[in-house]
C-alpha cells in the first residue's frame, strides 16, 4: 500500500454514481474519438503479485500522464460496456459503475483499483484508460492479468496400506478445480501413462487396478496453471505383499557327522515374514536362522522353513531332506580309492 500512497492519497472519492444505459452509451460515443495510445507507458503491478482466494488485491498504476481527466477500468482486454467495471472522474470526484462491477472494486483518485476478497472469477486480464486534458480527448491504455497463488496440494486415498493383487487404490489430488492441470510424481519421476494406471477426471484421480509390490513408492501430485506450479508434500504408498516361497541357504544336503549346521530361511514379505523350523514335521525353533553343532547321523531327516505375514495371513514354506554321513564310511572310501 506504501507505493500506492505515493502516488496519492488511498481515499474513495465522496462521491459515487450508478450510471444508466443511456449515458453509458454516451460514454461510448467518446470512446470513438479517443486517439491511439501515446507513449506514455502506463504500468500496472499488483500488490501482492499472486493473490489467495479471499484476500485482497490492489492494482497500483505507475507512469499516470500529465492532466488527468478520468480513468475507466475494464475487465479483460476489450475496451467495451459489457467489460467497464468503474470509472473515476477527476474534476467532478465521481465515481461511475458499469455493467462489470462487483461491489468489491474500489477506484481511487491516483486511479489504482483495488478488488477485495478475490474469487477464481477476479484472475485474468485488466485494462485502465486514461482520459487526459487537453486541446484533443486522448486516451492511454494499460493491460495486466491477475492471477491467484496456488493452494498447495494434498494426497488423500482409499488406502495407503493395500495388499497385493487384492486391493484398488485410488490416489485423489486435492482441492478439485477445472483451473488447474494436474500431474503426478512417484519417487521422484513424472509418472507414465500406462493401460493399468487410469487417470480420470484430468489426471486429478490416479487409480492404480491390481496394485502391485512395485507401486510401493513416494508419491507426488502437481497442480499447474499458466504461469506456475506448485507440489504436495510426498506421500507413501506401502503395498503388503508375500510371503513368497522361502528359500534355504546354503544349499547343501550332504553334511558329516561332527560338522556345525547353518541354515537361513529367506522369504519375499512386507511386512517381514516370521520364520519357524521343522525337522520332519516336528516344530523345531522359531527364529530365521538354524544352527545345530556338532551334528551326528540322527539329525538326518527333512527339514522344513515355514514364512508367515500377520498383515496378509500367508504363510508359504519349503522342505529339503539333510542327509548326515558317519565320518569312518568317507574314511573307508578314501582308501578304496
Amino acid at each position: 500500500m506504501q507505493a500506492a500512497q505515493a502516488m496519492g492519497p488511498l481515499s474513495a472519492p465522496p462521491y459515487t454514481l450508478h450510471i444508466t444505459w443511456k449515458e453509458l452509451l454516451l460514454t461510448a460515443s467518446l470512446l470513438i474519438f479517443w486517439n491511439p495510445p501515446t507513449t506514455a507507458q502506463v504500468t500496472i503491478e499488483a500488490q501482492p503479485a499472486k493473490v489467495s482466494e479471499g484476500k485482497d488485491v490492489l492494482l497500483l498504476v505507475h507512469n499516470l500522464p500529465q492532466n488527468l481527466a478520468a480513468c475507466i477500468w475494464y475487465k479483460g482486454q476489450i475496451m467495451d460496456l459489457q467489460h467497464y467495471i468503474t470509472a473515476y472522474v477527476i474534476d467532478a470526484e465521481t465515481i461511475i459503475f458499469g455493467p462489470a462491477y462487483s461491489g468489491r472494486e474500489t477506484v481511487y483518485s491516483n486511479a489504482s483499483l483495488l478488488i477485495q476478497n478475490v474469487t477464481q472469477k477476479d484472475t485474468g486480464s485488466y485494462t485502465i484508460q486514461i482520459i487526459q486534458r487537453g486541446d484533443k480527448t486522448k486516451g492511454v491504455t494499460g493491460h495486466f492479468t491477475l492471477y491467484a497463488e496456488l493452494p498447495k496440494p494434498y494426497i488423500t486415498s482409499n488406502n495407503f496400506n493395500p495388499m497385493e493383487n487384492k486391493n484398488v487404490v485410488a490416489l485423489t489430488c486435492e482441492p478439485k478445480t477445472q483451473n488447474y492441470t494436474y500431474v503426478w510424481w512417484v519417487n521422484g519421476q513424472s509418472l507414465p501413462v500406462t493401460p493399468r494406471l487410469k487417470q480420470p477426471g484430468e489426471n486429478r484421480i490416479l487409480i492404480l487396478a491390481n496394485v502391485t509390490r512395485n507401486d510401493t513408492g513416494s508419491y507426488e501430485c502437481e497442480i499447474q496453471d499458466r504461469v506456475g506450479s506448485i507440489r504436495s508434500d510426498p506421500v507413501t504408498l506401502d503395498v503388503l505383499y508375500g510371503p513368497d516361497v522361502p528359500r534355504i541357504i546354503p544349499p547343501f544336503t550332504q553334511y558329516h557327522s561332527g560338522e556345525n549346521l547353518y541354515l537361513s530361511c529367506f522369504a519375499d514379505s512386507n511386512p517381514p515374514a516370521e520364520y519357524t523350523w521343522t525337522i520332519n514335521r516336528k516344530f523345531l525353533q522359531s527364529g530365521q536362522k538354524l544352527s545345530i553343532p556338532h551334528i551326528t547321523t540322527k539329525h538326518s531327516g527333512l527339514y522344513g522353513c515355514s514364512a508367515r505375514n500377520s498383515a496378509t495371513g500367508r504363510e508359504r514354506s519349503i522342505l529339503t531332506r539333510i542327509k548326515v554321513s558317519r565320518k569312518w564310511i568317507l574314511a573307508s572310501l578314501a582308501i578304496g580309492f
